[in-house]
């Protein structure tokens, strides 16, 4: 069979790299195009046609489909980030009423929260069952900025603007002007754990995206399956997307818990002696990184080379 013949002419390498390019959201994608035209059109229509092909025709189909998935693959994978951005909450102009309408939601639950959380503290927490909801309410807090000014319309929006505002409340170093700067100085390990976490929430944003124009093979082909299916595995990778989401929060924040004062010293910045002078002093680098300085303080630091006394 000539799809035999191909598959034992790849080379062993060649073939790793081809599975790694089947098992993918994009395979997947196309491999419920096929089913649904199959249902369409009817197996042996299909088949009849491929096979009255040549040989090396017929490989030259398969080669081109394999490139098509690859293909497809790699071109979803450059809107990753369009599509975390839109999921955040940032949308154009035109979209108003939905921002507005959803951002209203999100203030809801986080005032019902906070509310719930200092019904608890003057109540006390006398049993298991009211620790326990504290815990629960305080941990649901966390995924939202700490200033109501600063909510976005979605719950992934709350919880990454969440990430990036900790860094400036806590050390006055905004995540956003220094995360360039910081990132330089970060030990390798602290990196490649930041960087799976990322990949992972680019992953689910992708397997979203897909998720949705599966959907539209149903009405491409006329079949009904598709869109159930594409719908639940939209919801399935937006609840993955909130934990991966959490989980890059979660080691963002430990970055700068960790590794914050790399940051001033690779730039010669005064380390704060204690913590009521970091505040001021991480706003005062942040100014620095954003617009720079002309003030003679605060003086830069030199470490003390053998020779000083």
């Amino acid at each position: 069979m000539t799809t035999a013949k191909f598959l034992e002419g790849i080379g062993g390498g060649l073939a790793d790299r081809w599975l790694a390019t089947l098992f993918t959201p994009a395979f997947v994608f196309w491999l419920g195009g096929g089913a649904a035209a199959l249902q369409r059109w009817g197996w042996q229509k299909i088949s009849g046609e491929f096979t009255t092909l040549e040989d090396p025709l017929q490989i030259a189909v398969l080669v081109l489909a394999l490139l098509g998935v690859a293909a497809s693959g790699y071109g979803v994978q450059q809107f990753d980030f369009t599509i975390l951005r839109l999921l955040e909450g940032y949308w154009p102009n035109w979209c108003r009423p939905l921002h507005r309408w959803l951002l209203k939601g999100q203030k809801r639950r986080f005032h019902q929260i906070d509310q719930q959380l200092q019904d608890l503290s003057r109540k006390g927490l006398a049993t298991p069952d009211d620790r326990q909801a504290y815990i629960q309410a305080d941990l649901d807090l966390s995924n939202f900025p700490a200033r109501s000014d600063r909510l976005m319309p979605t719950r992934l929006g709350n919880i990454l603007r969440a990430a990036e505002d900790r860094s400036g409340e806590k050390y006055g170093l905004d995540a956003v002007i220094c995360w360039p700067r910081f990132w330089l100085v970060l030990p390798d390990g602290v990196k490649t754990e930041l960087s799976e976490a990322r990949n992972a929430l680019n992953l689910t944003a992708r397997i979203y995206l897909w998720s949705l124009l599966f959907c539209l093979w149903g009405p491409g082909f006329q079949v009904w399956w598709p869109l159930p299916l594409g719908i639940i595995a939209a919801l399935l990778a937006h609840r993955w997307m909130l934990r991966t989401a959490s989980v890059y929060s979660s080691l963002l924040e430990a970055s700068f818990d960790l590794h914050r004062f790399k940051l001033y010293e690779a730039l010669h910045w005064p380390l704060p002696k204690n913590p009521a002078e970091e505040l001021p002093l991480g706003n005062a680098l942040t100014a620095y990184l954003w617009h720079g300085s002309d003030q003679a303080l605060p003086q830069f630091t030199w470490p003390k080379s053998s020779n000083d006394p």
